[in-house]
Parts: structure tokens; C-alpha cells; sequence
């Protein structure tokens, strides 16, 4: 860890370390109850040095890649859900009208629009303001 020693422990240091715990109990290095106990030792600490003890037994972590975020990740569930039903949906009607269409021999009234388009517009007011919880802040 490319911590100084001797002074005292900020709380962003100690949040590192507790997220190092993190990755060594998510990788079976240490159990649930260790590291309930590392983490209770982190937050008693009051320097850097103390920080480093309760790290001293456990291998030092590649550091981690950021993955760039898609936008299917940044959707939540129920967002991509509604999404894919919207589109499901507005492909069905399309369908139909165009059968309609060809069975007539011409152009019909686009009554698609009705379905397709007030249910998309709320579905994008959502999405872009974030209505009902669903937008992530990092």
C-alpha cells in the first residue's frame, strides 16, 4: 500500500483498506467473521501505520479496472425490461399495419403512432430524468 506511516488515518484511507478487505474476502481469503474483525480493527485506528498492520498478512491486490460502463448497465432492470417490451410492442403493431396494409393495397391510416408513440415518450421522460428512483449518482 502506498501509504505514508507515522501520522494519522483519514477516513477515505480507511474506507480503502475496507474495500481491500472487500476484495480479499469476495477472492476466499479471509471468512466473514475475519473479516467483520479487520474491519472493526480499520475503523478503531487512528494512524497509517495501524492501517498497514491490519493489511500485513494478506497479499497485495492487482489494482482494479475500471470497466467502461455500457448503456444497458446503466439502465436499471426495470427500465430494460420496459424497454424491450416497448420495442417487442411497436414491432407487433408495426407488423400489423403493414399486413393490413398490404392486404388493402395501399396505405392505411398510421394508427401505430398512437401505441408507439405516448408509451415511448414516457418511457424516454423517465430514463432521461431519472423518475422513480431508477438514475445512479456514480
Amino acid at each position: 500500500m502506498d501509504i505514508a506511516t507515522g501520522t494519522r488515518a483519514s477516513n477515505a484511507e480507511r474506507d480503502k483498506v475496507v474495500r481491500l478487505l472487500g476484495r480479499h474476502l469476495s477472492d476466499g481469503r479471509i471468512d466473514l467473521a475475519e473479516y467483520d474483525q479487520r474491519v472493526g480493527q480499520v475503523y478503531a485506528t487512528t494512524t497509517r501505520d495501524d492501517l498497514n498492520l491490519v493489511l500485513s498478512d494478506l497479499p497485495e491486490l492487482a489494482k482494479e479496472v475500471a470497466e467502461p460502463a455500457d448503456m444497458w448497465t446503466r439502465l436499471p432492470l426495470w427500465q430494460r425490461i420496459e424497454g424491450t417490451t416497448w420495442l417487442g410492442v411497436s414491432l407487433l403493431v408495426l407488423a400489423i399495419w403493414a399486413a393490413i396494409s398490404l392486404s388493402v393495397g395501399e396505405f392505411t391510416y398510421f394508427w401505430p403512432v398512437w401505441v408507439i408513440g405516448p408509451w415511448g415518450a414516457v418511457l424516454a421522460f423517465r430514463m432521461v430524468a431519472g423518475f422513480e428512483g431508477g438514475r445512479r449518482t456514480s
